[in-house]
């Protein structure tokens, strides 16, 4: 029985953790909150996500590798003046101080994240498949129907908003082996400003225009999923070329294999 355990776990470990930095997510269903609870689950095809956020240190050596992204080489188009306005410039070049090489990047823009992940043979991660990953919880693929789980994101979110970020990898992994997908940063998705409304009623049949109006929260699939509210707000919010203290990324690849 015992040796069955130890190769069942084995199995399970081998299924979920990339030996790369990143996690193996196997294919899945979730409902995103702006649709109605008659909308059809959105499906999530198999892929790979970075386990932990990029850091300082990974991100000096991209631009090291890429100097147009320098701080005082990248255009106006692609990112904002505060572009990596929290590296030290050191003998011409700018760098990130030696304390916060662990820690995860930010004041950085979407172009330049995506440049970041298309450098390493990667992508961004779309909208579904980082709220299909942030839905989990330690034990289970959907923690939204655990006792105070909520409750817990909400607490994480409110601790990192006072702060600046710590070292990533310090939390515990959700059940993929993800680490800080809530409470250290913010993070760009492929398609961040998909949420918003086209106009086209034959491409927007399926979204829940109430939570456009007064109504608010009311015709929500889970109206008191308030940190869901927070993320649809504040991707809804931005602009490619921000650049923002509280907001980084991740890289994703199509497939587990």
């Amino acid at each position: 029985m015992l040796r069955f355990c130890f190769v069942m776990l084995v199995l399970v470990c081998t299924n979920t953790w990339g030996q790369d930095g990143m996690a193996n997510i196997t294919a899945g269903e979730y409902r995103p909150l702006y649709l109605s609870l008659d909308s059809p689950l959105v499906s999530v095809p198999a892929f790979r996500l970075d386990k932990q956020p990029i850091t300082n240190r990974e991100f000096q050596h991209f631009v090291v590798e890429n100097p147009k992204w320098q701080r005082d080489a990248v255009p106006s188009l692609f990112a904002e003046n505060s572009y990596l306005n929290h590296w030290l410039k050191v003998s011409n070049q700018y760098v990130p101080n030696a304390t916060d090489l662990e820690k995860p990047v930010i004041f950085v823009s979407w172009y330049a994240a995506q440049a970041y992940c298309q450098a390493q043979q990667k992508r961004l991660p779309t909208i579904a498949e980082w709220e299909y990953v942030a839905q989990a919880s330690f034990t289970q693929k959907d923690g939204s129907l655990e006792k105070g789980y909520n409750q817990q994101i909400l607490d994480w979110y409110a601790k990192a908003a006072k702060q600046p970020p710590a070292e990533v990898g310090k939390d515990e992994p959700n059940y993929w082996g993800v680490h800080n997908m809530h409470g250290l940063i913010w993070e760009w998705t492929e398609d961040f400003n998909s949420n918003l409304i086209s106009g086209e009623s034959r491409d927007d049949s399926s979204v829940n225009k109430d939570l456009y109006c007064a109504s608010g929260s009311a015709g929500a699939v889970n109206p008191s999923d308030y940190a869901a509210f927070m993320r649809y707000g504040f991707r809804s919010s931005l602009n490619a070329k921000f650049t923002l203290g509280s907001l980084g990324f991740r890289c994703a690849i199509d497939g587990n294999d």
